[in-house]
């Protein structure tokens, strides 16, 4: 009886690869098809990740147990305000580890300087403020300082990041002024963005005192904010109502900060899943390049497929050599996308200032993803392939 030549594994990819740079044009441009599909894959799972590892930091750095109650309304429609004391009243509740309060003041608008029109305000808000308000929101000065008992009582203003830039004031000091309720008021300092109180962004904060004085301000506040203990925001929470305003509860409006941000994150994973189908259709698309490129290399060699199956190779063998110059060809795009998407997401993630993550599933996963594709898509052709009679492909030379 004969003995059926025999084909190592390593045989198989060395001729599966030198099928691969017999046409170098075409397996380049079915890799690349591949590779684009992986890399959108890749990179949308890294930029999202990136993304949430940004926001797990932000929240871890500035916690989340920080409440707000603010006025809801009250039996005849109108907004209701929360008692002067309701701040004080409010860091007695035991679990509460601080609180403080700013109050927005009707009708006082905030300019550049007073020769702009009264209509032309910006949406600009101004606030009385505690001075303990940046420890308990987690804020930060991005240039300047911030208020104290001595600031605290004059015409000083620190405007917020949103606020500075509608005005175009970029350096605090003694010189620089703006038109605060219709008097100037000296911008002692500029807050970085707030994340967990973007109210703040869009503020020109005056000291309480400062409020009542120069800009007839009542004394409401307008928003408590609460630092509670990690294990009581639950109990705090339910406190903080009937603590503010005993006499009606249900005027208060008690909400959590990094909730949104949370709920934000949730929005990013759908938008997520939406562009993970778009990578999948352009990986769907590579697949069938590679299976186009594997029919056509069938039919170009058929040659090649007669002449090894007349000196003895088994069609189980031929199979194979095809099969593995699909896997190759996918391998090579998977790779290459896996690297472009990583590339990508490390240049984006370092130009916002976020945490590199590339989950290793992912990257796993494009890769064995390819080798799938490729292997569905290679299948045909190679047992196409294996079924020509030796005669058959000859005589097709």
């Amino acid at each position: 009886m004969l003995t059926p030549a025999r084909l190592s594994p390593a045989d198989c990819v060395r001729v599966g690869g030198f099928g691969l740079r017999s046409r170098p044009v075409r397996v380049l441009l079915s890799a690349l098809g591949i590779a684009i599909g992986i890399a959108a894959m890749v990179s949308v799972v890294g930029i999202s990740s990136s993304s949430r590892a940004e926001l797990d930091r932000t929240l871890a750095r500035l916690g989340t147990n920080l409440l707000t109650a603010t006025p809801g309304q009250s039996l005849d429609g109108g907004t209701a305000k929360l008692p002067e004391e309701a701040m004080d009243m409010i860091g007695r509740i035991e679990g509460a580890e601080s609180a403080t309060a700013i109050g927005t003041i009707d009708g006082v608008k905030t300019y550049r300087t007073d020769k702009i029109p009264k209509a032309q305000s910006n949406g600009i808000t101004a606030a009385g403020a505690r001075q303990d308000l940046l420890k308990s929101v987690g804020a930060t000065m991005a240039r300047g300082n911030w208020l104290n008992e001595a600031t605290g009582e004059y015409p000083v203003t620190v405007l917020g990041a949103t606020t500075a830039q509608l005005l175009g004031v970029t350096e605090p000091g003694p010189d620089t002024r703006v038109w605060l309720g219709g008097q100037w008021f000296t911008v002692a300092g500029i807050l970085a963005p707030v994340p967990l109180a973007p109210e703040l962004d869009t503020a020109a904060l005056v000291g309480w005192d400062a409020a009542r004085k120069y800009l007839g301000f009542d004394g409401h506040p307008t928003l408590v904010y609460t630092r509670a203990a990690e294990k009581s925001v639950g109990r705090v929470r339910e406190l903080i109502g009937p603590t503010a305003n005993p006499a009606d509860p249900t005027t208060v409006k008690v909400s959590r900060p990094s909730d949104a941000l949370v709920a934000q994150q949730a929005g990013d994973k759908a938008f997520t899943g939406l562009l993970l189908g778009l990578g999948g259709v352009a990986l769907l698309v590579g697949g069938i390049g590679v299976a186009n490129t594997m029919v056509i290399s069938v039919l170009e060699r058929r040659g090649e497929v007669g002449l090894r199956r007349s000196l003895g190779a088994t069609r189980s063998q031929v199979c194979m050599q095809f099969l593995t110059e699909s896997l190759l060809l996918s391998a090579i795009g998977g790779g290459a996308g896996v690297v472009i998407g990583s590339a990508v997401t490390a240049a984006y993630a370092a130009t916002q200032g976020w945490p590199v993550v590339v989950p290793p599933w992912v990257m796993g996963g494009g890769v064995g993803s390819t080798l799938m594709i490729g292997g569905v898509a290679g299948l045909y052709p190679a047992v196409r392939a294996a079924g020509l009679a030796p005669t058959v492909a000859l005589a097709a030379t």
